[in-house]
């Protein structure tokens, strides 16, 4: 059993709830795709795909503060991840906040350059 899953007790899994979200906003429910994102959430509060599909979802609304709150969430656990500092990026950018956007902006792509060294350090 891996730790998204419900233990059997009637519960969809937060993996479940996840990909309900990613096929609803797959087909423009945001609504929908939001309720389920933040279902597979309440059962796994750091699932790093459901906040960021969350993110992207409040994006696709043009709610853009609730897109950069989702992707402060991600970077809580995991502070060098390239799509949220992208995601708030995008979000300042849509908001008029350029100084902002461009400094997430920088963020991520350094961020991007470090991973990519990393990956080709570690090639043979």
């Amino acid at each position: 059993m891996n730790e998204n899953s419900s233990g059997g007790d009637g519960k969809m899994a937060a993996e479940d709830h996840y990909y309900a979200g990613v096929d609803h906003f797959g087909e423009g429910r945001l609504d929908e795709a939001l309720a389920e994102y933040n279902a597979a959430l309440s059962l796994d509060p750091k699932f790093a795909d459901a906040l960021h599909g969350l993110a992207q979802a409040y994006y696709a609304r043009e709610d853009f503060d609730n897109a950069i709150a989702s992707a402060r969430r991600i970077l809580e656990i995991d502070p060098d991840d390239v799509l949220a500092w992208t995601t708030i990026s995008r979000s300042y950018q849509r908001k008029g906040m350029v100084p902002e956007a461009e400094d997430a902006a920088g963020k991520a792509r350094v961020l991007g350059w470090k991973q990519q060294l990393k990956a080709s350090a570690s090639k043979p």
